[in-house]
């Protein structure tokens, strides 16, 4: 397939296809575990279908971890413009802690894949960055959050809980990371009050 070039309509339904089946896979937790040409069969497409759109394994993994990065990097701006700063934060990241509860075995898949440091999953930790950096922004500039942490840190307890899901108490503890995150970025400069004051009180 060559890069840049529009898919037919129904190459376009195959390669969904595929990354469908793939996603409830990596779901199941079991995508390292079917030979790879088993994929075709499960997705109801042909052998060199599959080969066609993702000629390894690791290709068809870096697609489904490029549409789960694209997704959440959608829904940060969706949050950051529809609610206020500090909240689309807050939102954002107590969300991606359902996201990972949620898709346990999707989380392990990709744990696993990112230990590879392939270039598609560089650019997609790089997208995921910009993405927190906005809304880690927004909320600096809006006096809500300190300015003097950097999103490398927010990025940095995210794959910390995400690399612990194998504790039992793993969401109780996931959630109490987040509120101490979201406590430590709360800005502790006090709030100019706008209105102004009477020097007679």
């Amino acid at each position: 397939m060559t890069a840049g070039k529009p898919l037919r309509a129904d190459a376009r339904r195959n390669r969904a296809a595929l990354l469908a089946k793939a996603r409830e896979v990596f779901d199941a937790g079991d995508f390292f575990d079917l030979r790879y040409d088993d994929f075709a069969q499960l997705a109801g497409v042909g052998v060199g279908t599959l080969y066609r759109h993702f000629p390894t394994r690791e290709a068809l993994a870096e697609a489904v971890y490029h549409e789960e990065v694209a997704a959440l990097c959608d829904r940060a701006r969706h949050l950051q413009s529809a609610l206020p700063a500090e909240e689309a934060l807050a939102a954002f990241l107590r969300g991606m802690v359902d996201h990972m509860h949620a898709h346990q075995g999707l989380a392990r898949t990709l744990a696993t894949l990112m230990t590879s440091g392939s270039e598609p999953v560089a650019e997609g930790s790089r997208a995921l960055e910009k993405a927190v950096t906005g809304l880690i922004t927004a909320a600096a500039n809006a006096g809500a959050v300190r300015d003097d942490v950097g999103p490398g840190t927010v990025m940095m307890a995210l794959h910390g809980i995400g690399a612990a899901h194998d504790r039992p108490d793993w969401r109780a503890e996931a959630d109490g990371v987040i509120t101490l995150l979201l406590d430590g970025l709360r800005s502790r400069q006090p709030r100019v009050d706008a209105r102004p004051t009477s020097t007679y009180g």
